[in-house]
C-alpha cells in the first residue's frame, strides 16, 4: 500500500486528527449488532494505519467509543524498527525478521518489537535512519529503519 492508497473507516472520535496514528485491534464483540461494522471492520488486525483525512464531521454512535466515531481516510503507515544491518539497504525488499538480540538496553524494547508488523511480512526497507549504540545490544549489530509493508 503507498500513501496514494487510502482507506476509508471510521475511528473514534479522538483518533480522528489528521496524522494520528494507531494499530487497528481488530473486532469486538460489541461490533456484532453494529450496522456500521463493516466500515470500521475494513482495515486489517495488528496494522498501523495514519489518518490523512477526515471525511465528515458527522458523529455515528458506537458501542465502544463513548464521543462515537467519524469517518477518515487512511493509509497503512511506515514501521519503525529495528532490523540486523545487513538487511539495512534502502529500497531492498525483505521478509521481516526481528533481531535475535536476547541482551538489549530496555530504551529498545519498541524497536525490538515494534507494532503493526509480523514475522515473516513482506516489506521494502524505505529509509535507513541510524546505527544503532552497540553499547545498548549484546552481540548484535542492528540499525534503525522505516518499514513499509
Amino acid at each position: 500500500m503507498t500513501d496514494t492508497d487510502t482507506i476509508i473507516t471510521l475511528v473514534g472520535s479522538r483518533l480522528a486528527k489528521e496524522g494520528e496514528e494507531f494499530v487497528f485491534l481488530g473486532e469486538s464483540r460489541e461490533c456484532q449488532k453494529c450496522k456500521l461494522k463493516r466500515t470500521c471492520l475494513s482495515l486489517d488486525t495488528g496494522r498501523k494505519y495514519r489518518v490523512v483525512k477526515i471525511r465528515s464531521d458527522t458523529v455515528h454512535e458506537c458501542f465502544i467509543h463513548e464521543n462515537g466515531v467519524l469517518a477518515v481516510e487512511v493509509v497503512s503507515s511506515p514501521i519503525v524498527a529495528a532490523i540486523d544491518s545487513n538487511k539495512a539497504i534502502a529500497g531492498a525488499k525483505i521478509s521481516y525478521e526481528p533481531p535475535k538480540c536476547t541482551d538489549f538496553d530496555d530504551s529498545l524494547y519498541d524497536l525490538i518489537y515494534p507494532e503493526g508488523i509480523k514475522k515473516g511480512d513482506k516489506c521494502v526497507v524505505s529509509n535507513v535512519i541510524e546505527n544503532i549504540d552497540e553499547k545498548l545490544l549484546s552481540g548484535c549489530s542492528l540499525k534503525k529503519v522505516e518499514l513499509k509493508l
